[in-house]
Order: structure tokens, then sequence, then C-alpha cells
């Protein structure tokens, strides 16, 4: 499988994104996976960034659809 993703045709949705969540910080990475879900609608991003990725949106409002682990005491 090849990667079509190109960060240069998407340079100003990623720099829209990183701007938007500047008070997160959203980073290059983060950016980058929240545009890759923008362009494929069924999608699940498996992350244990719960933090980050249950504020971030796609399409402005639209949630991420994610696969979280369960959270865990230590």
């Amino acid at each position: 499988m090849v990667s079509r993703f190109d960060t240069q045709n998407a340079a100003s949705r990623l720099s829209e994104l990183v701007k938007k969540y500047a008070d997160q910080p959203m980073d290059f990475a983060d950016a980058c996976v929240v545009y890759m879900t923008e362009q494929t609608k069924d999608c699940k991003v498996i992350t244990i960034d719960r933090c980050d990725f249950t504020v971030y949106r796609r399409h402005a409002r639209e949630p991420i659809p994610l696969i979280l682990p369960e959270e865990t005491e230590m």
C-alpha cells in the first residue's frame, strides 16, 4: 500500500488546523491525521491521545471517529 498524502497540497488546511487549535497546541502530525480524516468519510483513528483527539473536529464541527483504549487506573 502506498500513501498518497501530500503535505504540500494540504499545507493551507494544515496551517488552518494548527492555528485553530493553537491553545491545545496541535502539532504537525495531529494536523495531518485530522486532515486525512476529512478526506476519508468512513474512517477511524486508533490513538491513545484521548486529551487532544476528543477535542479536535473535522470539517469544523464533526468529531473525529476514534478507537480509544479503555482507561485503566494505575
